[in-house]
């Protein structure tokens, strides 16, 4: 006995409690869903131009971002590029007086809308786009 408990009835309701914890009963804890990114982003709508190589030739197409980030863009393009696609991408910002020109991966589509990751951008560029997420983050 187990503080007046059989050994096989403490046995009994600790499977219980695992066999409902495997069924999804309501009161095991579940883990918080992670944010797979690093950096926050922010709704931006910019102007973007993309140039695609691909076999059959250069593919150039343009569309408006949706979202920004330090790390990222998400756009509406006038067509679609499949995910693992690596772009030459530009456009400007708000508090550049130049077209920021950068290579970015295509890291998912869905439809017309795409997710970007920046590639090896410089440290000016990390800059501008600190700064606009900084502005963007306080609503100005």
């Amino acid at each position: 006995m187990f503080f007046g408990v059989r050994a096989g009835a403490v046995k009994s309701a600790m499977t219980d409690s695992t066999a409902n914890k495997a069924a999804g009963d309501s009161t095991s804890k579940k883990p918080a869903p992670k944010n797979p990114r690093r950096f926050l982003r922010y709704p931006a709508d910019i102007r973007v131009s993309i140039q695609v190589i691909r076999a059959a030739g250069t593919v150039s197409l343009w569309g408006r971002s949706t979202e920004i980030g330090e790390d990222g863009i998400g756009a509406t393009l006038t067509e679609e590029i499949e995910p693992g696609e690596v772009v030459s991408m530009e456009f400007s910002l708000p508090v550049t007086s130049y077209p920021m020109k950068m290579r970015a991966l295509v890291r998912y589509r869905t439809g017309l809308r795409h997710g970007f990751e920046f590639l090896a951008l410089n440290p000016q560029q990390h800059e501008m786009l600190h700064r606009v997420c900084e502005i963007l983050g306080t609503g100005h």
